[in-house]
């Protein structure tokens, strides 16, 4: 029978919290970190259960998103209520939308091999050194821009510079994230940048962004915790959401100041380096 202690629940909600905003994977970081403490935490991650565990500390972290941006999402959906087309948080409402659909549509449709790949160390080592090269590229290609002020409307600011296409392509550039290893956030933010968004406006749309996509994936996967597949674990799968929850609000509250003024640079370097080392360990060493 699965047994998820209290303890492998608050270091798993811990990382997700934690891993899911900031731009390293948090997929990857839920695969790479019982990979390398072996043992038990191996054990436990390579069970089908540990995907549900996955899926409820991300349902955490969607609550957190909404809550922490809840005036903004109240104003964009006033917006559509009362169908004020011209407003700019009725626009951005449907670039959401247009972002949202390619990644639930790929999602759905390659689940199943999404889901084989989710337990490979390997694999998402490789992924995560992709992703450091991704925001590396990215700082590199905007690095003589300057401007890092935030807009009076930072909708409008959005809408200005990302047209309905470009949303879609951004939700097909984030379906990159169901690989464990590419980070949804940093795919978001990297690609606002290079369309002329400073990073504090950036950042912000992937923050609304991440909102719908994690609360879809979550939703979907969902009734499967009901079924008992989790029996006798779900006290500490409560413990361990309340900590994803906490530590979602604050990773949002460090990177909302972070990217004010800071780049994508460390972030990228992390990623490199441990995507490097862990592509040395599970794939030259092991």
């Amino acid at each position: 029978m699965f047994h998820f202690t209290f303890l492998q629940a608050g270091i798993t909600g811990l990382i997700q919290g934690i891993t899911e905003l900031f731009p390293i994977s948090s997929l990857g970081h839920s695969v790479l970190v019982p990979a390398w403490l072996g043992g038990s935490w191996r054990a436990f991650s390579d069970t089908p259960q540990y995907l549900l565990v996955a899926v409820a500390m991300h349902l955490a972290s969607a609550i957190a998103l909404f809550i922490v941006f809840a005036p903004r999402w109240f104003e964009i959906l006033k917006s559509v209520l009362s169908w004020k087309k011209n407003s700019s948080a009725f626009r951005i409402f449907w670039l959401l939308v247009l972002g949202t659909i390619p990644v639930a549509l790929i999602g759905l449709a390659f689940s199943n091999f999404f889901q084989k790949n989710f337990q490979k160390p390997l694999s998402a080592a490789i992924f995560l050194t992709i992703n450091g090269v991704i925001l590396l590229g990215t700082e590199r290609l905007t690095s003589h821009r300057h401007s890092h002020s935030v807009p009076n409307d930072q909708n409008l600011a959005i809408v200005e510079r990302v047209s309905p296409g470009q949303a879609v392509v951004i939700g097909v550039g984030q379906s990159a994230a169901l690989f464990a290893g590419i980070s949804r956030f940093g795919v978001t933010v990297s690609f606002g940048m290079l369309r002329g968004l400073s990073r504090s406006v950036a950042a912000d749309f992937a923050f609304l962004l991440s909102f719908p996509v994690i609360l879809g994936a979550s939703i979907v996967k969902l009734p499967k915790l009901g079924h008992g597949a989790l029996a006798g674990s779900y006290g500490a799968l409560t413990f361990g959401a309340a900590v994803a929850f906490v530590a979602t609000i604050f990773s949002v509250r460090v990177l909302t100041r972070w990217f004010k003024t800071n780049s994508l640079r460390p972030f990228a370097y992390y990623c490199l380096l441990v995507g490097v080392i862990s592509i040395i360990k599970f794939g030259l060493i092991n």
